[in-house]
């Protein structure tokens, strides 16, 4: 049985990752833009981004909710939080609230309008920590995640770079081929989306409440 994730080796992780994170994420940028886009934010809009690193959503984000609107970050690595911080000064956005916090203990205030988990894997396989973030939703709320996950059986080296790309990002391997399934019971609909990256997934969902 494959072990639950830890959030000392995440911490671990990211310590070490946080100066490279953004020019190893490069690459993924065509599925962050399909998973905010997927959130359809409209002005003035309020949404949370869980697990929101060094903050490399928070553009795409903030385009979708504009000046009006309300972005809650929350990040419980510090290192990779200061980095969010940072963008956020650079940016001078007034509108982005930063949490350094585990999802499951981020103070959250009001409900919101949408939900992003991108490249969150330890995160969606903590359903306390799912539970946290569905109970300060609307309902209806859009909610996306993305992330790896395991590809066909027969797709070796698909499944090879996944493992690699793992081994770096999370600190468990379970729930690799459904990374969402936690969220599943909280959503009246949710649809896979085409990922144009192999060993990538994106669904799409509205909260149920």
């Amino acid at each position: 049985m494959l072990a639950d994730p830890n959030r000392h080796i995440a911490l671990a992780q990211y310590r070490l990752r946080a100066q490279y994170y953004d020019a190893q994420l490069a690459a993924f940028a065509p599925v962050r833009r399909l998973a905010v886009d997927c959130l359809q934010l409209q002005p003035g809009a309020t949404v949370l981004d869980v697990g929101c690193g060094t903050g490399l959503s928070l553009e795409l984000l903030h385009q979708g909710v504009g000046p009006q609107g309300q972005i809650l970050g929350i990040e419980q690595s510090p290192e990779m939080f200061d980095l969010a911080r940072q963008r956020v000064a650079r940016h001078t956005w007034r509108n982005v609230t930063l949490v350094n916090a585990p999802v499951e203990s981020a103070a959250i205030a009001g409900q919101a309008d949408a939900a992003l988990f991108l490249f969150t894997h330890d995160i969606l396989r903590h359903p306390a920590e799912i539970s946290h973030v569905v109970r300060h939703l609307k309902p209806g709320a859009r909610v996306v995640a993305a992330g790896l996950q395991w590809c066909a059986p027969w797709d070796w080296p698909g499944n090879w770079l996944v493992m690699l790309a793992a081994m770096m990002s999370t600190s468990s391997l379970e729930g690799l081929a459904q990374p969402w399934s936690h969220l599943v019971p909280y959503m009246g609909d949710m649809r896979t989306v085409p990922s144009p990256i192999n060993g990538v997934y994106v669904v799409s969902g509205r909260y149920a409440s």
